[in-house]
């Protein structure tokens, strides 16, 4: 039988669930402007998330909880501007469909008809399940988040691994199971132990997406800031880091400096 791996010319929902069954790893990344999802797109990621994660890369806020849902519209738009292939994944900020299935639902068609998005991504289990099910009844593929849900950092009080004890486990593994049922096309499974998302990757027929998950996942999600190492302060065991463009970027722009106070730049090359 052939095990050839199945090129994609563009990536959709349908196209991560048979990935999964034929047991190749998905790769998903976050982009936040045109020129970065570019570089990200072109270099075959198969998922590219536009995540609220924005709110503290691109605009230096301490959690994901300030950005605005005009903001991710913004953000999601840049994006898909630039992307051919990949899957673009916005997520809904905070307050924009927790409290109300009705608001969950104006905010999703708003992603999607503002930005030409490809689908929404949610936090959250059994707590959210009407809002969930609205979005899937008006035709809106949705990605789930379960663990570590950053939107609701003031609940747990830290950034710490979730899920290690019996019940919390438990809960989150019949969480992913509903997210199954309601239509979800794919869960996120943030910071939890790699013996539990080996569980739920093998409880449920959607594709897992780990982050801080271990290797059982179906596939891997990382912020490009910190994979670029533009980032350079937050040190999580889960975070591999392939570039140090912190230290790099830095040196260059100190030399750029350095060439124009010693009017080294431009020289006669470099002018008309």
């Amino acid at each position: 039988m052939s095990t050839a791996k199945k090129e994609y010319k563009r990536v959709t929902v349908k196209s991560l669930i048979e990935m999964k069954q034929q047991g190749e790893k998905i790769s998903m990344l976050t982009a936040y402007d045109y020129s970065m999802a570019k570089i990200v797109d072109s270099a075959g990621v198969d998922v590219i998330l536009v995540g609220d994660s924005a709110s503290n890369v691109m605009a230096g806020h301490e959690t994901t909880l300030p950005i605005t849902l005009d903001q991710m519209i913004y953000h999601a738009t840049s994006v898909i501007r630039a992307v051919k292939r990949a899957l673009v994944v916005v997520d809904i900020p905070f307050g924009s469909y927790q409290s109300d299935p009705k608001e969950a639902l104006r905010s999703a068609i708003r992603i999607m008809k503002e930005s030409g998005a490809h689908a929404v991504k949610l936090e959250g289990g059994i707590e959210i399940k009407e809002s969930v099910k609205r979005i899937l009844n008006a035709g809106i593929p949705v990605m789930g988040h379960l663990g570590l849900t950053p939107q609701a950092i003031y609940k747990f009080g830290t950034y710490a691994v979730r899920a290690k004890e019996k019940d919390e486990a438990e809960k989150l593994i019949e969480d992913a199971k509903l997210l199954e049922r309601l239509g979800c096309f794919s869960i996120v499974l943030e910071k939890i132990p790699a013996n539990l998302t080996k569980k739920v990757s093998e409880s449920i027929s959607i594709p897992t997406i780990g982050i801080g998950g271990g290797k059982h996942a179906d596939g891997q999600v990382l912020v490009i800031h910190d994979l670029l190492g533009m980032t350079h302060e937050f040190n999580p065991r889960f975070l591999r880091r392939y570039m140090n463009l912190y230290e790099d970027m830095g040196n260059a722009i100190a030399q750029y400096v350095g060439d124009v106070k010693s009017k080294n730049f431009p020289n006669d090359e470099e002018q008309y």
